[in-house]
């Protein structure tokens, strides 16, 4: 926390992040910046970064086309469109308007970085702070510096200008130092020279980039802050570099699980989206999805190949080879193979869904066992009672769905079908090959189906031979 006098030193501070750009290179009818990376939309992550600078003032300049960005960033964040995607400095002057005679810093970014952290926006904030110059920008040393505008510098180490990519020579594309596209200036000197920039370029834009040179050639000071992890800075223009993208995120993700007390047994074919919690002593097995809103306890194993999504599972339960969406665990459960819980199903402690069972909107009670076959839909299960294998609960007439009730202690026998709604009381049976479509009391045995005849002779009589022969 800030002390009184660190509050009263600070400059003012206003972050400016581009997010106008419609991602044609993305082939998507998706705005670029909200194509997800682990569960996220990409400027999601950027102003997760940016809550960590307490900035005053948040400004989001949003393109035709990608209005709906607005939807997912936090209510205090300003929205100001740029009428027409004129480039990177086009758009800071579209914010020009909104900030009125502001003089404090100005953190300008983009929007389709999202493995930007917030230390490292703070390491650039730190190094403006302690001289004051026109301009602090991030560089970064890439291997491969392709599509980056260059770092220039005189034979000071002093910054002097950047090229881009597709305006550098080749010699200037030898230089590995780059832009990472993250910025501080000090606001009237921003203006000041912004007010230069022309467009005279290969695609006609009005470069910030052209910034930096501008104020050099004034003789304004222009810092480069370096960051040693490249990452950080990654950009985001084609589904390749989402790719790449989403593949550091998700190391990042495995990496603060693992280190919170999870056992992940095989990260490479783990995914773990941002907003999942796991307890320590957990297992994750092979070849396991965990995303959206998903809470798995301590001392769990989940998978292989299980899929769980806005799911909840507590305490020392089992979930094997299979598909969770919406669905509750409560401790002590144990969950597939091959079992399919949908939306509303929940399962209360020690319960047991087992092999090729699907849940839907259903209570399972307290030690209750749905073994293996069964399809349980709008119902609720009483405690310890048995569902033997292929068991129904036919829940749907074709226009509204109904609800079926089996109490506590009961024993259903194999194939029996509840025809909703139905209710069968505690400690109740019901016969192998029953289509029960009334209640069952309590204590009581409820059988439907006809009783069997055997038909001596039948058998041969439908045989060929007996019909006298083949048929042509």
């Amino acid at each position: 926390m800030q002390s009184s006098s660190d509050e009263e030193s600070r400059r003012s501070l206003t972050v400016i992040v581009l997010a106008a750009g419609l991602g044609t290179r993305m082939k998507s009818k998706t705005p670029k910046v909200l194509h997800e990376v682990c569960g996220k939309p990409m400027i999601v992550w950027v102003s997760e970064a940016i809550e960590a600078m307490e900035a005053d003032r948040t400004l989001v300049v949003l393109g035709d086309g990608v209005e709906s960005v607005h939807q997912v960033l936090p209510q205090s964040t300003e929205v100001v469109m740029q009428e027409r995607q004129l480039g990177t400095g086009d758009a800071v002057r579209a914010a020009r308007a909104a900030l009125g005679d502001f003089e404090g810093d100005i953190l300008v970014m983009c929007g389709d970085t999202p493995l930007v952290t917030g230390d490292a926006l703070k390491g650039l904030l730190k190094m403006h702070a302690s001289s004051a110059p026109a301009c602090t920008l991030m560089t970064v040393e890439l291997a491969d510096p392709s599509h980056y505008g260059r770092i220039c510098r005189d034979d000071d180490g002093r910054v002097t200008h950047i090229i881009e990519h597709r305006d550098a020579t080749e010699e200037q594309k030898k230089i590995y130092e780059v832009n990472a596209g993250v910025y501080v200036f000090e606001a009237p000197a921003l203006w000041e020279a912004l007010a230069e920039v022309g467009s005279d370029n290969v695609q006609g834009e009005v470069y910030l980039t052209d910034v930096v040179g501008i104020m050099a050639g004034h003789g304004q000071v222009v810092l480069a802050h370096t960051v040693e992890d490249a990452s950080v800075v990654l950009g985001v223009n084609s589904r390749m570099d989402l790719s790449v993208v989403t593949g550091i995120m998700q190391q990042r993700i495995l990496e603060h699980h693992l280190l919170s007390g999870v056992t992940i047994t095989d990260p490479a074919s783990t995914y773990v989206e941002s907003g999942v919690r796991i307890g320590r002593d957990t297992v994750i097995e092979p070849m396991t999805m965990l995303a959206g809103d998903t809470v798995v306890g301590e001392d769990c194993v989940i998978g292989p190949s299980t899929t769980m999504i806005d799911s909840s599972v507590d305490d020392g339960s089992t979930v094997v080879s299979s598909h969770l969406t919406g669905a509750e665990i409560a401790a002590g459960c144990s969950v597939g193979p091959f079992a399919y819980l949908r939306l509303g199903a929940r399962l209360e402690a020690g319960a047991k869904a087992g092999t090729f069972v699907e849940i839907k909107n259903s209570l399972v009670g307290e030690g209750a066992k749905v073994p293996h076959l069964s399809y349980i839909g709008d119902a609720e299960i009483g405690a310890g009672t048995n569902i033997a294998a292929g068991n129904i609960t036919a829940n749907y007439d074709g226009v509204n769905k109904h609800r079926t009730v089996i109490g506590s202690n009961v024993n259903t026998g194999a194939d029996t079908v509840f025809v909703a709604p139905v209710e069968v009381g505690d400690n109740a049976m019901t016969g192998a090959g029953s289509v029960i479509t009334g209640d069952v009391p309590a204590g009581s045995l409820g059988i439907a189906r006809s009783r069997q005849r055997n038909i001596d002779g039948y058998a041969g009589r439908k045989s060929p031979e007996g019909r006298g022969g083949d048929e042509d």
